[in-house]
């Protein structure tokens, strides 16, 4: 397998483990490219087998002399299980990142979950920017994360562990196919990949370059702290990108639903966490706050025509209005 990891040879890397084929490889892999790593793992305690997948990652961790970080999760539900464990997942990643200064968090992502992606974006009706909504890098909030087995199949990493007489575990949750993943994995991007892999990683490529040659502006105008104040492109489509690529930074992945919600009702709380105002000439996002604010800072916040949901953030933070005068 062909990987280049010269991108994070320099950075703290934290892997996130969980004991099955795609981290396991990627585990063994980055030890053959000397790449310098910890590993984070969530124990869901649905399953008998987790504890001895946790046990492994712990074997692992003290063998190859690896920090660990694990957390034992009790969900309370299973409706919904797929994104409520995403979500416990990756607040335990940012809180592990944040908390120790790591710069990358790395994910065993691999070629069939990039294929099941967007089928299950085409499903929805999505448009280019969703459809290839796996990247090799993304910014986030205060750290990179990096995809790194993209374009390498499931049954490639599988092959790699067997040769190499590595254990690793199967989920057997991953054959329960209520879970809408499950059943675009099993009824068609395991065995489209089987066929036609050599296409499907060409094509991506194609349109990640079609993307990219769209050239669309998402860098603020204005950044400081969690406000971001974007040029308003005049076009919905990318409107929602801005927007689209913002919260992902921040964690939140819109539904198609929400997407027109915004672009409807035009100023907005999403979740209950982010706040989000398109006007004429700008676009601001920032997190909910529930900060008090005097009639004198709302009058000024007026008269500088900055968005009501946005007011109480600004007065948190203590920004500078005058720094706002766009």
């Amino acid at each position: 397998m062909n990987l280049n990891f010269s991108a994070i040879k320099e950075s703290k890397n934290l892997l996130a483990f969980s004991a099955g084929i795609d981290s396991t490889a990627l585990f063994f892999i980055m030890l053959k490219e000397n790449i310098d790593f910890d590993i984070a793992i969530v124990n869901y305690n649905l399953r008998e087998e987790s504890k001895e997948e946790l046990q492994y990652a712990k074997d692992l961790a003290l063998k190859y002399n690896k920090r660990i970080f694990c957390k034992e999760a009790q969900l309370e539900s299973k409706s919904n299980f797929e994104k409520t464990a995403r979500d416990i997942r990756y607040s335990f990643f940012k809180e592990i990142i944040k908390e120790n200064s790591y710069d990358t968090l790395i994910t065993g992502h691999q070629l069939n979950d990039k294929l099941e992606w967007f089928l299950m974006q085409l499903s929805k009706g999505a448009g280019l920017v969703e459809l290839i909504g796996f990247k090799e890098f993304e910014e986030n909030e205060f750290y990179k994360t990096f995809k790194p087995l993209l374009e390498i199949s499931k049954n490639e990493l599988e092959s790699f562990l067997k040769e190499n007489n590595i254990q690793y575990f199967i989920d057997k949750s991953n054959y329960d196919e209520k879970y809408k993943r499950n059943y675009f994995r099993h009824n068609f991007s395991d065995k489209f990949l089987n066929e036609y892999k050599e296409g499907v990683k060409n094509s991506f490529k194609y349109l990640e370059k079609d993307v990219n040659s769209l050239n669309i502006a998402n860098k603020a105008l204005y950044q400081i702290s969690q406000l971001e104040i974007y040029t308003n492109m005049n076009d919905e489509n990318l409107n929602i990108r801005l927007v689209d690529l913002s919260l992902k930074k921040r964690g939140l992945l819109l539904s198609q639903s929400q997407r027109s919600e915004i672009l409807r009702q035009k100023e907005i709380t999403i979740s209950n966490k982010i706040c989000i105002s398109i006007k004429k000439d700008f676009i601001w996002i920032c997190p909910k706050s529930n900060e008090i604010m005097d009639k004198k800072f709302k009058e000024k916040c007026r008269i500088q025509k900055i968005p009501k949901n946005i007011r109480a953030y600004i007065k948190e933070k203590e920004i500078d209005l005058k720094n706002l005068m766009l």
